[in-house]
């Protein structure tokens, strides 16, 4: 693929951050870890929950550039820096391009972390499943589990050959340190084939009263899922990482969009986040997140397509329309979550917040 750099990148959204590589780690033969520093003034807006994931600025030669999201494999309870993992895929122009061009010493535009594959408590029980780079996520989950939780921590790791093995030596390290909390289980597919549910099923019996974070290709997790929900495991007990392509840019400068017809209708919004209530006119059509953004509340966003959930919030009073949807399944809908992103308002009066 062709070389793509951009030297000196320039935020194009006032919502993105410049970013500085600190180290470039070969973990694999087609994956690598990229080191970022989180600058002091910018701490607090990298601060960050183990499971969620980073939204990168990739350069394109057609485009420009292009966004990615990334899971963070560092844990925010274990390690003072922002590391994420990428494995090349065939057809994954994002992925090869940060195994192939990125240094030490260059600077990457980045959104601030975000998603919801989080734990709600370190000190549950947790059995997590990955399949390749899918344990980039999980890799942040278990470290940060073993540093500040008290439970068990079960890894079923599927990979294709040895060689694979993303985070080998580390996970051999950390489970020779916590001999009595750790269980990790390979399983190669050059030795056992691909595992089916029913294989998945009878190792993940022994606990079937985890908390269990599924990630990895889609394939995978169907299959995982599957076997989780024969032992009867609550819905409330799975969790899955999903990642879909985006298509737009997040980072370039959010506008509010408002016909002249409707441009002197609005409802009456009440937003909760951090521990601030934000009472706004909403106007017609202008998208919830698209307000927060141009009135200064620092809501969380990345795709802005509705197909990452980093935006999802509670709707606690009022009726909203989502115009896309490639992310919340009907429980979710069911529990009150909507896409900041894609929601306009249908009630003259909304209530909303980001905390349970």
């Amino acid at each position: 693929m062709p070389d793509v750099r951009v030297a000196e990148p320039v935020p194009i959204g006032a919502h993105s951050h410049l970013l500085k590589v600190l180290e470039v780690i070969e973990e694999t033969h087609d994956s690598r870890s990229v080191v970022f520093e989180i600058p002091q003034d910018q701490a607090e807006k990298f601060s960050y929950e183990p499971g969620q994931f980073l939204t990168l600025r990739i350069p394109s030669d057609r485009t420009g550039s292009v966004a990615r999201c990334y899971s963070l494999s560092s844990s925010p309870h274990t390690d003072g820096v922002l590391k994420v993992t990428a494995k090349r895929t065939a057809d994954g122009y994002g992925s090869n391009w940060l195994c192939d061009n990125v240094e030490a010493g260059m600077t990457i535009e980045v959104l601030p972390p975000a998603g919801l594959f989080v734990p709600k408590e370190l000190d549950d029980d947790f059995l997590l499943l990955a399949a390749g780079s899918g344990v980039t996520p999980v890799m942040a989950i278990l470290k940060s589990a073993l540093a500040r939780g008290k439970g068990q921590v079960v890894l079923i790791y599927a990979n294709r050959d040895e060689k694979s093995v993303i985070f080998a030596a580390e996970l051999r390290e950390l489970a020779a340190q916590n001999p009595r909390r750790l269980r990790v289980i390979h399983w190669l597919e050059s030795v056992q084939g691909l595992p089916n549910r029913e294989q998945l099923e009878e190792l993940a019996r022994p606990f079937g009263s985890f908390q269990a974070f599924v990630c990895g290709p889609g394939p995978f997790m169907d299959v995982s899922t599957h076997a989780l929900r024969e032992l009867g495991m609550d819905r409330h007990q799975i969790h899955i990482e999903l990642f879909r392509s985006l298509a737009g840019d997040p980072f370039a400068p959010t506008a509010t969009v408002v016909s002249e017809e409707d441009a002197g209708t609005a409802s009456t919004v009440e937003v909760e986040l951090d521990g601030t209530v934000h009472t706004l006119d909403w106007p017609a059509d202008t998208l919830l997140l698209d307000l927060l953004l141009e009135k200064g509340i620092e809501a969380p966003f990345s795709c802005r397509q509705g197909a990452c959930s980093a935006c999802a919030c509670i709707l606690k009073a009022g009726k909203v329309k989502m115009l896309v949807n490639d992310i919340l399944d009907a429980q979710d809908l069911e529990d009150g979550y909507i896409l900041a992103c894609q929601s306009l308002p249908m009630t003259n009066s909304v209530k909303v917040s980001y905390t349970e």
